[in-house]
């Protein structure tokens, strides 16, 4: 798994490449771990290249949400597909995240 990662303005933009699963989590979560405590708050997560995730990665996703949230912060996803979405919202994550359609509307609010 890649993941690319840079600050725009406050925000910590990663870009995670192929599948979140129990194989690949662990990676993810030490890269969003790390921002978090280098004091980053607001995540944008762009799933643009992401065409799988399983419970593993929901869990990492979950995790994020929780250390932000006391401090103000937000976990965004944009340019998810639209079956990625649709685990999402099985799983009850829908109501968790904002959502956006693209990089720049996530950046934007």
């Amino acid at each position: 798994m890649e993941i690319e990662q840079e600050q725009k303005g406050t925000f910590w933009v990663v870009t995670p490449h192929g599948r979140i699963d129990s194989s690949t989590s662990s990676l993810f979560e030490e890269r969003l771990m790390a921002l978090l405590q280098s004091g980053g708050t607001d995540l944008v997560l762009d799933f643009r290249h992401i065409d799988y995730i399983s419970s593993a990665g929901l869990r990492v996703l979950l995790m994020a949400a929780k250390r932000v949230k006391p401090k103000g912060g937000r976990v965004a996803l944009c340019a998810v597909q639209a079956h990625i979405h649709e685990v999402f919202r099985v799983s009850g994550f829908t109501s968790l995240f904002q959502f956006f359609s693209t990089l720049d509307d996530a950046l934007s609010q």
